[in-house]
């Protein structure tokens, strides 16, 4: 008999969009230039922001958003592309899902690191560019605008691609739970804890991720 599952609680679906929208912002800006790179080092501050985040309520969030449960082995990441899937890979994030975003989140926190240090030598430069040698300012800048950006861009390709195969030929819609944060599953699962004390913890650690940004940058300064 079919059940509905909490399985993403508020705080990682605010992430999930609040982050989608900053990254357009980011390809939008750099794509203008001038003076939009102003708010491309906005956006970039808050893409840090939402990945340490991302990176303390992998550990303390609802059930279904901590990495333990899509932290995969190699040995059933094989068995999956074998077809051996297991009834539990389709409540969270299944063990390909979950490399596409380990991958998301470590190639994102790249790309904002590199982006601190670049420096077009036009008119636009990180704020830690005075705190690194010509040599790891020239890496960096070269990483940010020349490779990193099409990784990224390759990952997001990835990433929706995935949705539309699974909406259209899986008769999967991954988009909806994201929203509502809903699953209706034909088996037992452990529900993520949604409730008000989990969203304030939420937004507390939040806002104590971007105070450490604005700190970063204030020593920067």
């Amino acid at each position: 008999m079919a059940t509905t599952v909490r399985v993403w609680d508020l705080p990682t679906r605010v992430f999930h969009w609040a982050l989608l929208a900053c990254v357009i912002g980011l390809l939008a800006t750099a794509s203008v230039g001038g003076a939009a790179m102003t708010w491309h080092f906005r956006c970039g501050y808050a893409v840090l922001s939402l990945l340490l985040f991302r990176l303390v309520w992998g550990v303390v969030g609802g059930h279904w958003s901590r990495f333990s449960s899509f932290l995969y082995s190699p040995a059933t990441v094989l068995r999956y592309l074998r077809g051996q899937r297991e009834a539990a890979h389709s409540i969270g994030h299944n063990p390909l899902g979950a490399g596409s975003v380990f991958a998301l989140l470590g190639f994102l926190l790249l790309q904002v690191a590199s982006g601190l240090f670049s420096d077009d030598e036009i008119a636009t430069a990180g704020p830690l560019t005075k705190f690194a040698s010509e040599a790891t300012v020239h890496v960096a800048t070269f990483y940010h605008t020349e490779i990193g950006k099409l990784i990224l861009l390759g990952l997001v390709a990835l990433h929706i691609g995935a949705i539309v195969l699974y909406r259209f030929k899986k008769g999967e819609n991954l988009v909806g739970p994201m929203i509502h944060g809903d699953k209706r599953l034909a088996l037992a699962a452990t529900p993520s804890r949604d409730d008000a004390r989990s969203r304030l913890l939420a937004a507390a650690i939040l806002s104590a991720c971007a105070a450490l940004v604005a700190w970063l940058l204030r020593q920067a300064g």
